[in-house]
């Protein structure tokens, strides 16, 4: 009677043993999922600047493999500077699933990291009509400062590889992600630009943004500068670009020689195509797992 009793009561410690252990593991995979936020502290044009980044990493102690994700820009002043979560719990949660970390950094001119906005490209509407000439190559060429630096700083810690790094980003920030590839900077494999742009105005011009021939002469400088290679991911549905326009824009970056492939996918459901990578995964993730696999990020 004793010995069953013994067995009983080891038999009941190990299920609240392996109980409690289930629920610490879930608790540090959503500790995993929220991530954390870090300052990281930089000079950008002679000025110090502390940008606020959110990082979230895998299990384990690494080291990892990274993507540098560069979040877009919202239309007014007033939502810029309420920039809050860079990049989606869902777009997180498909990178972590494969061991890779990712850092999100607030650019200057938004959310709490704050100070002047560097990024305005000067486009000026009047009703639908596109007024003013706007400058992409200095919207892109002053976001991708801030993408440099917080990348050497990733790059130099401890739980990053060094050597396995891939640039990303959503609209504006795809954009710039390509100003970065420009670059070429050392440890990055490749560059994916969601939606890249600037200029669209989906209420008033649906389809149609501003001045686009610009913009196409900002890629083709960028495409002669470009060695690694790049994905190119847009909604047939952009509301802000249109179907046609980014396939121009993909030629001209892929006239300088560069391995690039451009993949225009069918029709975001019940959404602006131009949150692809938020609202279509279904529509991306053949596409960016083979791209993962063709560079090399998680070689060992």
């Amino acid at each position: 009677m004793r010995s069953r009793r013994r067995l009983v009561l080891l038999l009941g410690l190990a299920i609240v043993a392996q109980a409690g252990a289930q629920q610490e593991r879930a608790q540090q995979a959503v500790r995993r999922q929220q991530g954390e936020t870090l300052r990281v502290s930089a000079t950008i044009d002679g000025s110090a600047i502390e940008i606020v980044t959110r990082v979230f990493k895998p299990e384990g102690a690494g080291p990892f493999p990274f993507v540098l994700y560069a979040h877009g820009r919202a239309g007014s002043a007033v939502e810029r500077a309420a920039q809050a979560n860079p990049i989606g719990s869902a777009h997180v949660h498909y990178w972590l699933s494969k061991g890779v970390a990712v850092i999100a950094p607030i650019r200057p001119g938004y959310g709490a990291t704050g100070g002047a906005d560097r990024e305005e490209p000067f486009s000026r509407w009047s009703g639908n009509q596109c007024l003013g000439n706007p400058d992409f190559t200095r919207t892109s060429g002053n976001a991708r400062a801030a993408l440099l630096a917080t990348l050497e700083w990733t790059r130099a810690q401890p739980w990053a590889r060094p050597d396995r790094g891939l640039i990303e980003g959503q609209s504006v920030g795809g954009m710039s992600t390509i100003a970065l590839a420009a670059l070429n900077p050392p440890g990055v494999l490749g560059a994916v630009n969601f939606a890249g742009g600037s200029g669209g105005n989906p209420t008033a011009s649906p389809g149609r943004s501003c001045k686009p021939g610009n913009l196409q002469a900002t890629y083709t400088a960028y495409g002669r500068e470009v060695r690694m290679p790049s994905l190119w991911l847009y909604a047939s549905n952009d509301q802000y670009w249109g179907p046609d326009v980014p396939v121009q824009w993909h030629a001209a970056f892929a006239a300088g020689g560069s391995d690039t492939e451009l993949l225009l996918t069918e029709a975001v459901a019940g959404a602006d195509g131009h949150q692809l990578v938020n609202r279509g995964p279904d529509l991306w993730r053949a596409a960016l797992d083979g791209f993962v696999k063709k560079v090399g990020l998680l070689a060992p």
